[in-house]
């Protein structure tokens, strides 16, 4: 409870200590900040407003229909919909969340993949489109490709980790 205002309290005796201005270290900092938020709104924006039309449009609904008739009975297909939202979005993906804790509850085999799911991947395009744009890179070589193959490993192990804790 006390960690954050304690490490505040110790940069300013650290600065102190060694004679810097704080206070203006601060300022110059939050001006430096303010200068990179102008610079990457445009790739957030973007990106959210890719992401929500494409949610609107119905494509991840009929996307995780198909994926569920390929994969049978072998995921809940309740988690589909949120495993290919989140590495878009991650509000979207708390608005499935809570429609799968409503639909199945939060104790259900599909509540806890959900969970499993929401604690341990990302919201790849969000965050390569904010850090890549802050920087601008244009080129992401592999980062997209294999961070994809790490959120569909991940929502693997996330089925296969809840099914042998909880069945």
């Amino acid at each position: 409870m006390l960690c954050v205002p304690g490490f505040i309290l110790l940069v300013i005796a650290a600065g102190l200590k060694k004679k810097v201005p704080v206070f203006d270290s601060f300022i110059k900092g939050a001006k430096g900040g303010i200068g990179i938020a102008f610079k990457i709104l445009p790739y957030v924006v973007g990106m959210v407003f890719a992401v929500d039309i494409f949610n609107a449009s119905g494509c991840f609904a009929y996307i995780a229909q198909g994926i569920a008739a390929l994969l049978g009975p072998a995921f809940p297909p309740e988690i589909l919909p949120l495993a290919l939202m989140r590495p878009f979005s991650g509000g979207a993906a708390v608005g499935i969340l809570i429609g799968i804790f409503t639909l199945s509850g939060p104790d259900s085999f599909a509540g806890r993949v959900a969970s499993t799911i929401m604690g341990s991947s990302e919201t790849l395009f969000y965050t390569v489109s904010l850090y890549y744009g802050s920087i601008g890179v244009k080129h992401t070589r592999h980062t997209i490709p294999a961070s994809l193959v790490a959120e569909v490993t991940g929502v693997i192990v996330a089925v296969a980790v809840c099914a042998a804790l909880f069945y």
